[in-house]
C-alpha cells in the first residue's frame, strides 16, 4: 500500500463521484485506476465490456485482474490439422 498524490481538482472529482455511487474515495480510486488499467490493456474493449468482465470476475470469486487479463486474451485457436491429430 502506498500514498498517491493527486490534484485537488481530481480530488474533489473523486468525492463527488464516491458519494454518488457508495464508495469510498480510495475505493473510487482503486475503480478508476482499474478501469484505465484494463482500457489501456484491452483498447478493443468499451467501458461497458470491461465493467461486464469485472462483475464476472467478482461474481467467479477469482483474482480480477488476472481473469480480467485472460477473458479479454482468449487462446488462439488450435490449427486444424493439429485438431485432426489430437483426435486420432
Amino acid at each position: 500500500m502506498g500514498i498517491v498524490k493527486i490534484s485537488d481538482l481530481m480530488h474533489e472529482n473523486l468525492r463527488t463521484a464516491s458519494d454518488a455511487l457508495s464508495r469510498s474515495i480510495n475505493a473510487q480510486a482503486e475503480h478508476w485506476m482499474r478501469v484505465g488499467m484494463l482500457a489501456e490493456l484491452n483498447p478493443g474493449l468499451c467501458h461497458g465490456d470491461i465493467c461486464q468482465l469485472m462483475l464476472r470476475a467478482r461474481q467467479s470469486g477469482m483474482d480480477e485482474l488476472s481473469l480480467l487479463i485472460d477473458a479479454a486474451h482468449p487462446p488462439a485457436p488450435e490449427p486444424k490439422a493439429a485438431r485432426r491429430r489430437a483426435a486420432r
